[in-house]
């Protein structure tokens, strides 16, 4: 990770004196760094331990796109703390958040053309199409309330799970595993992706501070597994009084407090660990036709850190 690290930060070099504070300043406060290392123990596991040039690219490419989604989130959601940080935004302003943004992106494009890396590129490409028709599904259903369990899934399948999967196929393909390998890869960190959305949807029926205030998704009408879970099994009555709450009275502090304890009184929260805990087994079921390794214990540990995460 050190030397990822020392790569990584190469790789956003520039002749523009702004854009190199500001990509110093991004460097400086990073956040877990989960997805370099699902790069790095995926590709480790499948090659007995090797890994190349390729891959510390792949990593700097996801860490690159992945770094370009939040700066781009930030100015959509016009938040200004990120990481208990000040946003790129707040201390820039919007058009040089959008700038920097794109250039992130480009980098990361540009990393792979220049090593002809062109599998990886088709991976990460993938990756970025899905990611931007998940939010848009997800603002487009969020206007009706109308969200079903499937929908839902597909919503958190391409906004969050597909760049935790392409980590993991990266890893795979940048080792020249074959395309049952990358595969199996893809589909191991799509399920972690999935059962780590589910997660974060959790902190918001939470007590504890984790960087987001409790309520936060109800207040921005964001149907979470929960809330839909709850939606549908309930009486007419009660889902009249609980859309109701979300569309007109999501910024009652109050109310959002009543939705979100008629939520766990209905078994919402029980309902959505159960979901996370079948994606996590699932994934971890993939892991079984490796060899007993360090990386793949490394592997077991991020999926159930995963899940059982403070923040």
């Amino acid at each position: 990770m050190d030397l990822f690290e020392k790569k990584f930060y190469q790789s956003m070099s520039s002749q523009v004196a702004l854009l190199n504070r500001i990509t110093h300043y991004i460097v400086n406060r990073k956040g877990k760094q989960m997805r370099p290392m699902f790069v790095f123990l995926v590709a480790k596991m499948v090659s007995n331990g090797t890994v190349n040039e390729r891959t510390y690219r792949g990593a700097s490419v996801i860490e690159l796109i992945h770094t370009a989604s939040l700066v781009h989130d930030d100015v959509v959601d016009d938040s200004n703390r990120r990481r208990g940080f000040f946003s790129i935004n707040a201390l820039w302003k919007n058009k040089i958040a959008v700038l920097v943004g794109d250039y992130l992106l480009s980098k990361g494009m540009l990393l792979c053309i220049e090593h002809e890396d062109f599998d990886l590129l088709k991976i990460i490409s993938v990756a970025v199409r899905e990611v931007v028709e998940g939010e848009l599904l997800q603002i487009e259903k969020a206007r009706r309330l109308d969200i079903t369990e499937e929908v839902y899934y597909e919503i958190i399948r391409q906004k969050t799970a597909t760049l935790i999967a392409s980590c993991c196929s990266l890893g795979a393909a940048s080792v020249n595993s074959d395309a049952n390998c990358v595969e199996d890869m893809r589909h191991f960190g799509e399920l972690i992706g999935m059962a780590f959305q589910i997660k974060d949807d959790l902190f918001d029926y939470g007590e504890e501070k984790i960087g987001k205030p409790t309520g936060i998704d109800i207040k921005e009408q964001k149907m979470t597994l929960p809330l839909i879970y709850v939606l549908n099994k309930v009486s007419s009555k009660e889902r009249n009084w609980l859309i109701n709450s979300i569309k007109n009275h999501n910024k009652d502090k109050k109310r959002v407090k009543e939705v979100i304890s008629f939520v766990k009184e209905e078994g919402g929260l029980d309902y959505a660990i159960a979901k996370m805990h079948t994606f996590k087994d699932k994934a971890l079921k993939l892991l079984e036709q490796f060899p007993t390794s360090p990386y793949k214990d490394g592997l077991e540990l991020m999926v159930n850190y995963v899940i059982d995460r403070k923040r």
